[in-house]
């Protein structure tokens, strides 16, 4: 038709990756006030691990002064020769090397097969042996700690380590943690290949589960020896001053009419090392393990 004319379609200029990258790295780079937030939540976190390193370095009457000090002192080496003459730190530090290194491997190993099984296998009330394992997480452990003491007497094991080791052994959180890992992590189909090849369910753990799960298997690793390490409430009762963890330990430090708060914390610093240590050498894979945990949910 004369006259007419049809104007171009109106074509919207692609923005180009460049640009669409710079906008992306704008929305992810917090302001001023984000990481200002962020240094005083951890000068806020990491303040009373520096004050315990203050106080384990000045003396009782520096501690009690006022106002406090906040640099540190000079009696760093004689408050821990004073911790090691009042309580047996090194056989506590010994014991709770064993303790904690036995329930981290323990609980690791056989979170990871019960976790296993009621991700991926099929068998007779599996739903209701989960639930009872979940369910056990709502108990109080101070309602079991009589009938507890009452078996380790049974036993003969008061004072001694296993009476520490055995009862914590397996956690359902454990069990719970593994379970929810692999199953989003483990496919179906991997197993499903090990038992075409002709691989039986143990061969299968070790060689297709136990690689897959290392990342979950560390992070439970470290958080169950940091539990034990720390632990307080059931060594204090099933052990004594004569055979202690570090926190039994610790609790002898400082006695007397006034107690030396600079002694404790010495004691206190000495025992916070291995963990130290400990986080140190797992560190990359705990924190790898916790971000892909984060990624997939």
């Amino acid at each position: 038709m004369a006259g007419t004319s049809v104007a171009p379609p109106r074509v919207r200029p692609r923005r180009s990756g460049r640009v669409r990258r710079s906008k992306r790295s704008r929305q992810l780079h917090g302001g001023p006030l984000v990481y200002l937030i962020l240094g005083f939540a951890t000068l806020l976190s990491i303040f009373p691990f520096y004050w315990s390193i203050v106080a384990a370095t000045r003396s009782n009457a520096d501690i009690n002064h006022v106002p406090p000090p906040f640099t540190p002192g000079g009696n760093l080496f004689a408050n821990f020769d004073k911790a090691l003459d009042e309580a047996d730190m090194v056989q506590a530090l010994v014991n709770s090397t064993i303790v904690s290194v036995t329930v981290a491997a323990g609980t690791v190993l056989c979170s990871t097969l019960a976790g296993f099984a009621f991700a991926k296998l099929r068998f007779r009330g599996r739903g209701a042996l989960l639930g009872i394992t979940v369910a056990t997480m709502m108990i109080p452990p101070q309602l079991g700690l009589i009938p507890l003491f009452m078996i380790m007497a049974k036993l003969q094991w008061v004072n001694q380590l296993q009476a520490v080791v055995l009862p914590t052994l397996v956690t359902a959180f454990g069990v719970f943690f593994m379970r929810q890992y692999l199953m989003e992590a483990l496919p179906d189909e991997l197993i499903e290949a090990g038992r075409v090849d002709g691989a039986s369910y143990a061969r299968i753990f070790w060689s297709i589960v136990v690689p897959i799960a290392r990342p979950a298997m560390a992070v439970l690793g470290l958080l169950t020896f940091m539990t034990t390490w720390n632990d307080f409430f059931w060594p204090i009762i099933a052990l004594s001053s004569s055979n202690p963890t570090v926190q039994v330990a610790i609790n002898s430090l400082g006695g007397g009419y006034v107690h030396d708060q600079s002694i404790i914390l010495a004691g206190t610093l000495l025992g916070t090392l291995p963990v130290l240590v400990v986080f140190g050498l797992l560190g990359r894979q705990i924190v790898g393990g916790i971000m892909q945990g984060a990624v997939k949910g």
